[in-house]
């Protein structure tokens, strides 16, 4: 792809959205002043990195003229290819940035998210893994400085997980997470097994971006909501209170309970939090199954069906199926070490994507 027309189009835009942002009723629509100035922040980055992308490719022209010209071992020629292999990575880094930008950006990508993780098959074993991979996201998050809220969460008996359900926020929350989506798999020796036998167990992950109350149309009469008493851990305020909340949404049966607050109000809130996000998760998937070309533009379906990943504890192996790679680090990935797995499908999914920009171009 050549990105040189990309990069004078960003310009061209800039100098428009600069105009619209200077005029006198710029900020009549707070509204429209806003997304102008969001537009306004990502074309700003863009041309930046333009300049910078050209740059480079003027640099390493020069430093491979120089090269060529030059003795094989000499000093010069040693800088030279020091030179481009520098250059070399830093262009391929800007030209991903500079991809990123020609496919229209995604508007949930940059949405807090909600993550839910359930126990699949397997049982208490599965449960254990469900809590391995919440501490797993939890790791991460702190490594990119997002924030995480419990919302609703169901115990095991051995310490680990039925479900739980808890909210990052965050800069670029859903597109770092939003392929965790799926089935993941574990093959290890459980704590409870007794010979040795290495189990097969699996845990959900659902990842929904978090919806605003414009995202979907709530109508009151459609939610049944009622309280009870907090049951489980809690402790004596959260347990002697009826601070409990279950809201069913009537037209779709889709049901959500949160008691981790000792306010019934808190509860509410955040149930209705998780309601919406749901909401909108189907929404969403009403909608690309309306376009194919949507559809083929994920990586994998998201279907909570589909084995995604698979994490082998005596090989100290992670494989997501989705891309076909495996990594031989999987203390590391389990301990919130997941760059290694994200970078590469979200290059796989910006390939894809261009790929049928491109066709659908022709």
């Amino acid at each position: 792809m050549d990105l040189a027309p990309h990069i004078e189009r960003f310009g061209r835009r800039l100098a428009e959205v600069e105009a619209s942002l200077s005029a006198p009723d710029a900020f009549s629509n707070p509204a429209r002043a806003q997304e102008l100035s969001r537009e306004h922040s990502r074309l700003k980055d863009l041309v930046g990195t333009g300049r910078r992308w050209l740059d480079s490719r003027s640099e390493l022209a020069s430093n491979r003229e120089l090269l060529a010209s030059e003795p094989t071992g000499s000093e010069l020629a040693l800088l030279a290819n020091e030179e481009i292999k520098r250059l070399t990575a830093s262009e391929e880094r800007l030209t991903l940035e500079l991809q990123r930008g020609v496919l229209p950006p995604d508007p949930t990508d940059s949405r807090n998210t909600i993550v839910e993780i359930r126990a699949g098959a397997g049982g208490a074993e599965s449960a254990l893994f469900a809590a391995d991979l919440h501490r797993m996201y939890s790791r991460y998050a702190e490594t990119q400085g997002w924030k995480i809220e419990n919302m609703e969460c169901s115990p095991s008996d051995l310490g680990g997980f039925k479900e739980i359900i808890f909210g990052v926020t965050g800069t670029d929350t859903y597109r770092r997470l939003k392929f965790e989506s799926g089935v993941h798999r574990v093959q290890r020796v459980p704590a409870t097994e007794a010979q040795g036998r290495i189990h097969t167990s699996t845990a959900t992950v659902a990842v929904l971006p978090e919806a605003q109350e414009v995202d979907v149309d709530i109508r009151p009469e459609d939610l049944d909501i009622t309280v009870c008493r907090a049951g489980g851990h809690g402790g004596q305020g959260v347990n002697t209170t009826d601070s409990a909340v279950r809201i069913v949404h009537t037209p779709t049966g889709l049901e959500v309970r949160c008691q981790d607050e000792r306010s019934q109000l808190k509860n509410k809130a955040k149930a209705m939090k998780v309601l919406r996000s749901r909401l909108l998760e189907r929404k969403i998937a009403e909608e690309k199954t309306k376009y194919d070309l949507q559809r083929s533009l994920q990586v994998g379906t998201g279907d909570r069906s589909e084995k995604i990943r698979t994490y082998n504890f005596p090989q100290n192996r992670v494989t997501d199926h989705r891309i076909e790679l495996t990594i031989y680090n999987l203390a590391q990935v389990i301990e919130g070490s997941l760059d290694e797995l994200v970078e590469p499908l979200l290059r796989h999914d910006l390939h894809e994507r261009l790929t049928a920009l491109q066709k659908a171009t022709i």
